[in-house]
């Protein structure tokens, strides 16, 4: 619960950057009732909650209607997704997406693929993390990567769960050394406390669930696992940098059930272009060390469809892909 709350003030203070919206979208054809509702993929805590309600913060305001979030979590993304594809297509039911769309599918732990969803649009990217504590021996990343060579199959990595984003990283990280380690899927809110709480080695996790315990110097991020370093802290290097060859950025967007009328995608796309390119937005953003990176529908379709044909290959190759 600490972590949580920690994680919890930063957003809602980042959120209060967010100034009260008025009601001029009352009179409009939608929104017209009701909330919008935004569907999180993974517990209250993980970075996934903590971006999304700082999303639905700005779009509030930029629709003029009440954006909320609810957490609806398990199986690696599957249960959300389940959820909100069986609402109906009207604009008031959203999902929070992510790679986690690909990797639930092809890991076989959901029956329908991105296309069961209209894309509305991607609102920022993450860098998966490799992380240990601060206060234990790892310094470097090759420190570490010795140690798991001195003691095959006995190093523990926490990921957010079998088949998440941050568990193909981590088994990607890991080929890519040549090691053999120990992965240990948690649900997401759990993966940090079990870190500090030193029952894990080291977890591979993205920002927004690390970010107050890297400022507060109780963890310590060893390499970025994608082809650039992260704004936020820009002392880390990536793995890439280190010698090893990984890269698996984390992306996160808007979607709705398919068949959603595109006058309704076209003002959900305007409120997030608006809410992540605002001052506001880019400062809190910085603080959870994530990147805003807008892509409107039509180019976000398109880069789901070629991830979700990258990854596929990825699972193949490390072993998780499951299905046809």
């Amino acid at each position: 619960m600490k972590t949580y709350r920690k994680i919890q003030t930063m957003v809602c203070g980042a959120a209060l950057l967010f100034t009260a919206a008025p009601g001029h979208a009352q009179d409009a054809p939608y929104p017209k009732k009701g909330n919008i509702e935004i569907t999180v993929l993974f517990p209250a805590g993980s970075s996934a909650d903590v971006t999304a309600r700082l999303l639905a913060q700005g779009m509030s305001k930029n629709l003029g209607a009440n954006v909320i979030t609810v957490n609806r979590p398990g199986a690696g993304g599957a249960i959300g997704y389940k959820h909100v594809a069986s609402q109906k297509p009207d604009g008031y039911s959203l999902v929070w997406n992510s790679n986690s769309i690909s990797t639930t599918f092809h890991s076989g732990q959901l029956a329908f693929d991105y296309k069961a969803f209209d894309p509305v649009a991607r609102a920022l990217v993450e860098p998966p993390l490799l992380a240990v504590r601060a206060d234990g021996k790892w310094k470097k990343l090759a420190d570490l990567i010795a140690d798991a060579k001195a003691y095959p199959g006995q190093m523990t990595v926490a990921n957010s769960g079998t088949g998440s984003h941050t568990h193909i990283s981590a088994v990607a990280m890991f080929k890519a050394t040549g090691v053999d380690v120990i992965h240990v899927p948690y649900g997401a809110a759990q993966v940090v406390p079990n870190l500090l709480g030193g029952h894990v080695d080291t977890v591979v996790q993205l920002p927004g669930a690390l970010a107050s315990h890297v400022s507060s110097g109780r963890v310590r991020v060893l390499a970025v696992l994608t082809s650039q370093r992260d704004p936020g802290m820009p002392d880390v290097p990536t793995a890439q940098e280190q010698g090893f060859n990984v890269s698996l950025e984390a992306w996160r967007g808007i979607a709705t059930p398919q068949g959603t009328p595109p006058a309704i995608i076209a003002l959900l796309e305007a409120a997030i272009r608006t809410t992540t390119e605002s001052p506001e937005f880019i400062a809190a953003s910085k603080k959870l060390f994530v990147r805003p990176a807008f892509l409107p529908a039509a180019p976000f379709g398109q880069m789901i469809a070629r991830e979700d044909a990258d990854l596929a290959r990825i699972m193949q190759q490390i072993g998780l892909k499951k299905s046809p």
